[in-house]
Formats: C-alpha cells, structure tokens, sequence
C-alpha cells in the first residue's frame, strides 16, 4: 500500500512539474535608451494577440522605434514610429490588424500591457502601451464603446524605467500630443528564455 501511494505522488508530483513548465509564458525583453524592461505575454488569455507580438518581436519591427506617446497619468504607447517619422506622420509598415481580444477578463491596471488601436475595434497592428496607473475604465466591461483595450502582458521587472519615461518632458509634434520632446528610443525587443514566477 505504501508503494502505491508513493507512486502516485510520484505521478502527482511530475504533472505538477510539467504542468508549471506547460504554464510558463513567454517573456521579452525591451532595451530602451532609459534602462530594460522585462514583459510576461499572456499567451493563454490573448493568443491571438500574444502570437502576433511576438511575429513583431521575430521581424525586428520595434527594434529601433520609440515610446512616442507619454502620459504620466495614463500610459506610455510605443511600437509604432522611428525617431524623425512621427512629425510627417508615417508609422513603420505593419502587417493586418487583428482581433481584439478585449473579453479575456484581464484588466488594465497599473503595469500591464495592452494593444493601442484605432476607434475601430479590431484594428490593433503593431503599437502598445504600458498603463502606469489602474485604467480599469478601459476594460470592456467599463467602456465607454463597449469594446475596450486588450490586455496581453504584464510588466515583471523594470517598473522604475517604466516610471522614468512617463515623467520626461513632452511637446507637441504634428498632430501628436504628448510627444517626448527627447526620443525615448526603444532599442531593441528580444524574447528571452525565463520561467514565470
């Protein structure tokens, strides 16, 4: 009865380890000119948005482009414009906009990771944002559209150059609000191999 026993914690004990190595989620690393910041991708709550992100992160599209919208009490948006582009206007190329999956019950709070679009529901490309406060009014169960921001991520370190680039100065660029008036260049953005904690 003993043998049994233990080796049925034996088994309990390997699907607990191969469920946590199941569970782990992806994780990238973004270099910007202001210090690193480490990002969990929820890829089991937004795989559709997780996938593509990622697809983005491969083809070295944020690589080089900047935190181009900065609201200390909002959020900080990047992913989408090199340093120069945004007076006239021209984002990088991007491939189609995807699904928003605003309904996976994730909420905006301070830290997290969510897809910058357009009115248009579905209409997320490339850009992000990193909320740096709670904005649970960009849920979908708050909004004012009913649709909402998906949440895909979630800041696991790096929170203190999260709150660097929301407190440098900003100006007006073109038709771009909240611009900083030095580029916060976002380097690079690698998928990095860590476990979720």
């Amino acid at each position: 009865m003993t043998s049994v026993k233990a080796l049925i914690l034996c088994f309990v004990a390997v699907g607990t380890v191969a469920g946590s190595a199941r569970a782990a989620n992806p994780v990238v690393e973004l270099d910007t000119s202001l210090g690193t910041i480490k990002i969990e991708l929820f890829e089991e709550k937004a795989p559709v948005t997780v996938k593509n992100f990622l697809k983005y992160v491969e083809d070295k599209h944020y690589d080089g482009t900047t935190f181009h919208r900065v609201m200390p009490t909002f959020m900080i948006q990047g992913g989408g414009f090199e340093p120069g582009k945004l007076a006239t206007n021209k984002p990088k190329p991007t491939r189609d906009a995807i699904k928003n999956e605003s309904t996976n019950g994730l909420s905006n709070l301070k830290g997290t990771v969510a897809m910058a679009r357009t009115p248009k529901p579905d209409s997320a490309t490339s850009q992000f944002f990193i909320n740096v406060k709670d904005n649970t009014f960009l849920d979908k169960a708050k909004a004012e559209d009913g649709v909402g921001y998906c949440v895909f991520g979630r800041v696991i370190s790096g929170l203190d150059v999260v709150e660097k680039i929301k407190d440098v100065e900003t100006t007006t660029v073109g038709e771009h609000e909240n611009t900083p008036k030095k580029d916060v260049l976002i380097k690079s953005v690698t998928l990095v191999k860590e476990e979720k904690k």
